[in-house]
């Protein structure tokens, strides 16, 4: 089955170490505020989601969501989330640790785009 959205090794890493600290978490794409389009983790429930907010799949056992209105501009692609050294300048939870998560996209080939389901609205 292809997925919407994947994480790398290094990025996994960094996330079970989060996890050790702070329980269960969740990710957000971020529509582009404070620190550009970022993938941003909160401990799980901590950012409040609602109908506007769709559930793409999974990474290392964490939900990940964005908003409807981005997801239509990213549709057509598969998010890898990744891990990079400085620091960003928004609330997720790497940031402390001199690290942040960064999005790296390619396009779906036709066959997979066929593949993927509907997205999900909030899975909470």
């Amino acid at each position: 089955m292809v997925k919407r959205v994947l994480i790398s090794e290094n990025a996994r890493r960094v996330l079970e170490q989060l996890k050790s600290q702070h329980g269960q978490l969740m990710f957000h794409q971020s529509g582009g505020c404070c620190d550009g389009s970022s993938p941003m983790c909160f401990p799980k429930g901590e950012l409040m989601l609602n109908e506007t907010d769709v559930y793409l799949g999974d990474i290392a056992n964490c939900p990940f969501y964005m908003s409807k209105d981005q997801f239509e501009y990213w549709k057509h692609t598969q998010l890898t989330i990744d891990i990079t050294k400085g620091r960003g300048s928004s609330f997720s939870l790497e940031i402390p640790l001199g690290l942040r998560f960064v999005i790296k996209s390619r396009l779906f080939t036709e066959d997979e785009f066929a593949q993927l389901g509907p997205v999900d609205t909030v899975k909470n």
